[in-house]
């Protein structure tokens, strides 16, 4: 047979999977079905391999070709079979539209009536239904993407305005992928439901499918949905359009929208009939080790290629891209990822269509985050390890189940920093951090706190987190209510509703976890994060520490912290040096992309065996293993006496494992605690068997005759770089910026703005500063190219100066800015809340009235911090003020001119001058 006989045959076999009837053109019955594939049919432009048939009308063609054909040259042929007419049949009341061209392993598909129509790679053949309520239209989804209304801004923040215009530009674009990239807290979940809306709405999609990590996001993703009112009319998103959450493995068919975590869509297209929810409950990343095979798909008639028109991801962990994706590339489908914190792999796959980029440091600007600092406790075991001398007794602690034996010491017991509750666990190092965060928290971290802060503490794995829990409650003298332990192991209550109690309620004040809390988890009041591990990644380090940049409202936030009058920034408590370490994304196993294949076979045969060499000769193996057939890799196991294929990637991939190393030492040497030199013997004993195999000439040359020179080499980390752009320097180099664009800001606009005018013109004791000419200031900083806030302005000077800072700055308050300009125009020595200044000049003003024999009455004395209170908010008090609460509640003008008579007007002048000048 052809190889072009070949490719028909597993293009029959999908065609007849998609639900087409595949006919010769001697034995045709186009009332066989509602979708005949007919093949070899005469044009007259030549046959054409299969014409397709719905309900007699012909609507497209496919073009076959050999297996490793390049496609992107047929489409032309292709299209010249569009455009001619099938003999034998009556005139074509609409032309045809859709052509494919397919090897049987790749297939491409174009319907002409897109704008700017271009072929698209599709996993599979649209069912013949889809193809005719398609041809029926005369317009197309990416037709109507171009056309979309303009967007409706109410209740859109400005990032997610700029998130949302822009995705609609790459739709209309045609980009099949788009990312945006939007820090933590600021809306992302409610920017997806807003442009899902439209696409249902305005743009006629038929379903979106909505895919998140764990049970608990796609429940809190339903939530934003069933909350979502439209702008239009203000009716519920759940009232206009069906939702699932999918809790079996059954698509509901009058769903529009469809949640539901990634594992369980897998097991779904894999044909399982269910899918335990327990499973859905890990993190993804941990289901899998980021070295494992990724996740195959095959065609699932059940669920079509055409199922969704878009597919949102939603903070997915990043091996989505690389174990999962091909759940991903299965659906003909828009892919629209979510990420506060994209790695280079996650913007490969979006094919570098970052469509938004909002920042941390935007969203503090914006006050849509909020800001942090870092607390530092350093303890000398959590850095040098300890020693515990011979004879003395231990105890011993099955980690399993938690089972404890004592044993008297034979020889002195030393460990170093990196066992600590690992393989050693010291009370005294969990209980000196604990003390110490106690006994600073409201001298040091939160200053003038009186009830501790909702705090998120990082444990390394469940056994040090329950170490923690009971240490935390012992230190604090609390409850169990006060502290509780939130991981996959927790039994009694279930995780959702502690998660819940966390958010809402007073207690628990501390929680302790792993990673269940890690990501993606909403907990707006949390104002402390104590890291008792290491982070190494730097996308999963930025992913915990935004769970403490959420804003809260006051009143939300006074329904569980009762002693602050706001969320003003989280503190980092860091234990470990987490925030000093380097922080990387995990390495990929191909590190010699430009090395053949052939000749990483031969190095490692020749005795070249460093770890790139043989992480990317197990990665080629890898990719071999998944193209094989059965035979084939029988085939290979022969050659190899006996070992499969992927038992020999395993052993290389152990070879390089630093825990397998260590493991392999134990066995060897029988410690705990290998030396260098140790762990060196071991790797190489682990590193000659696994590359032992490669020596057999016969092995070699059959990976490579099966192998034939079918890789390609595609880079998707590599991004192209603007030179010069900058980097992120240190926290008080950051500062020292901020300072100096406030300062550039001052000097660029002093003769501009009315506010500035006023400082550089009038004298200290006559400003006269309005609560317009402030306003007219803070817009004017918060605009390109400054993009400051004043909250952004007072954290750096504390950075910087901090003992010249008093109060809590990082507010939303106008009024601090005044003080902010005095500080860096007048050189006041102190920077402090300007609230704080206000009423240290009002209580100074009252001392001098006494001591000019001016005495006021309690009811005076009232109305007098009133009017304090307000110039503190408004910066100065004027007649009609009185008019407005609190005044007007408590008599208004007409109550303070009996109260002050004439002197009223002296009075107020004077206060303007003394508290606002």
């Amino acid at each position: 047979m052809t190889p072009e006989h070949l490719s028909r045959i597993q293009i029959d076999k999908l065609l007849t999977s998609c639900g087409w009837i595949v006919q010769d053109r001697t034995k045709l019955n186009l009332g066989a079905g509602a979708g005949v594939a007919v093949r070899e049919w005469p044009l007259e432009s030549g046959p054409v391999d299969y014409l397709l048939f719905i309900d007699r009308k012909p609507v497209g063609v496919i073009e076959a070709k050999p297996v490793g054909t390049t496609l992107s040259g047929v489409a032309e042929q292709s299209n010249r079979y569009l455009t001619s007419t099938p003999k034998g049949l009556p005139p074509l009341a609409k032309p045809m539209r859709f052509h494919y061209e397919s090897t049987g392993e790749e297939t491409f598909f174009r319907d002409i009536n897109d704008p700017d129509s271009r072929s698209r790679r599709v996993f599979a053949f649209h069912r013949p239904e889809t193809l005719g309520s398609w041809f029926e239209k005369p317009d197309t989804l990416r037709g109507r993407l171009q056309r979309m209304p303009a967007l409706n801004t109410v209740g859109l923040r400005e990032c997610q305005v700029e998130a949302i215009e822009n995705l609609e530009e790459s739709f209309a674009a045609d980009r099949p992928r788009s990312l945006l990239q939007m820090t933590m807290g600021s809306g992302k979940t409610y920017t997806a439901v807003s442009f899902i809306y439209r696409l249902i709405k305005f743009a006629g999609a038929k379903r979106v499918l909505f895919l998140v990590d764990r049970r608990t996001l796609g429940k809190q993703a339903f939530t934003e949905f069933d909350q979502y009112r439209t702008p239009d009319d203000g009716r519920k998103f759940t009232e206009l359009y069906n939702v699932q959450h999918l809790r079996s493995n059954t698509l509901d068919s009058e769903a529009q929208v469809c949640i539901t975590t990634i594992q369980r869509f897998y097991s779904m297209l894999s044909g399982e009939p269910e899918f335990a929810e327990e499973n859905e409950e890990r993190p993804l990343g941990e289901m899998v080790d980021e070295d494992a095979q990724p996740f195959t798909v095959s065609y699932n008639p059940k669920t079509p290629i055409e199922a969704f028109d878009f597919i949102v991801t939603d903070e997915c962990h990043r091996s989505i891209y690389n174990l999962w994706r091909q759940v991903l590339e299965y659906f003909d489908a828009s892919l629209i990822g979510l990420t506060a914190t994209p790695s280079k792999q996650t913007i490969g796959f979006f094919n570098q269509n970052l469509v938004t980029e909002y920042s941390h440091e935007r969203a503090v600007a914006d006050g849509v985050n909020v800001g942090y600092e870092v607390y530092r406790i350093r303890t000398k075991a959590t850095e040098q390890g300890g020693e515990v001398a011979a004879g003395f007794y231990v105890d011993v602690r099955d980690r399993q189940t938690r089972k404890v034996r004592w044993q008297k010491l034979d020889k002195s017991l030393k460990y170093e920093a990196s066992q600590l509750d690992r393989s050693v666990v010291v009370p005294s190092q969990i209980r000196k951090v604990i003390q110490t965060f106690r006994d600073r928290l409201f001298t040091e971290i939160f200053p003038g706190r009186t009830e501790v802060p909702k705090t998120l503490v990082f444990a390394k794995d469940d056994s040090h987190a329950e170490d923690i829990v009971h240490i935390v409650r012992e230190v604090f003298g609390k409850g169990n209510d006060f502290c509780k332990k939130i991981t996959y192991r927790t039994t009694g209550e279930s995780p959702e509703t502690m998660i819940s109690d966390f958010r809402n309620s007073y207690n628990p004040r501390i929680v302790v976890t792993v990673d269940m809390i890690s990501t993606g988890t909403d907990i707006k009041p949390l104002e402390c994060l104590l890291f008792m591990r290491d982070v190494k990644s730097g996308v999963y380090f930025e992913q915990m520490k935004g769970r403490g940049t959420r804003v809260i409202s006051e009143t939300e936030f006074h329904n569980v912290t009762t002693d602050a009058p706001s969320k003003t920034h989280f503190v980092i408590v860091d234990a470990v040096g987490v925030c000093e370490g380097d922080k990387t994304d995990s390495r990929p196993l191909e590190r010699k992309r430009s090395v053949p294949f052939a000749r990483l076979l031969e190095s490692v045969q020749l005795g070249f065996r460093d770890e790139d060499t043989i992480s990317s000769l197990a990665n080629r193996l890898a990719r071999l293993d998944r193209k094989l057939k059965d035979d084939e890799r029988k085939e290979i196991e022969k050659a190899s006496g006996g070992v499969a294929l992927r038992t020999l990637v395993g052993n290389l991939l152990q070879a390089i494992d630093a825990d397998a190393q260590e493991a392999k030492a134990f066995e060897m040497f029988g410690t705990d605690t290998p030396t260098k030199a140790q762990v060196e013997q071991a790797t190489e004993k682990l590193t000659e068997a696994a590359c032992a195999p490669f020596d057999n000439p016969g092995l070699r040359e059959t990976i490579k005759r099966l192998k034939q020179q079918t890789e390609q080499i595609i880079d998707t980390v590599t991004q192209d770089e603007l030179l010069g752009a900058g980097f992120d320097e240190a926290a008080k180099e950051r500062a020292r910026s901020t300072v100096e664009t406030f300062r550039k800001f001052i000097a660029e606009n002093r003769d501009e703005l009315t506010a500035l005018q006023i400082f550089y013109s009038q004298p200290y004791g006559k400003r006269r500063l309005t609560e317009t000419a402030v306003r007219e200031l803070a817009e004017a900083i918060a605009r390109p190219p400054y993009n400051l806030a004043p909250q952004q302005v007072w954290a750096a000077y504390e950075q910087l100066e901090k003992s010249k800072v008093r109060g809590a700055g990082v507010r939303k308050l106008l009024t601090d800015l005044v003080s902010l300009l005095r500080f860096e125009i007048d050189k006041t020595p102190v920077l402090e809340t300007w609230d704080v200044t206000v009423e240290g000049r009002f209580n100074e003003w009252l001392k001098r009235q006494r001591s000019a024999g001016r005495e006021f009455t309690p009811e005076q004395l009232e109305w007098l911090r009133m009017i304090r209170e307000h110039v503190a908010n408004a910066l100065t008090i004027e007649m009609e003020d009185f008019e407005n609460v609190p005044f007007y509640e408590k008599g208004g003008a007409f109550k303070v001119y009996q109260l002050f008579g004439a002197e009223l007007e002296t009075i107020l002048d004077e206060l303007n001058e003394a508290l606002a000048a």
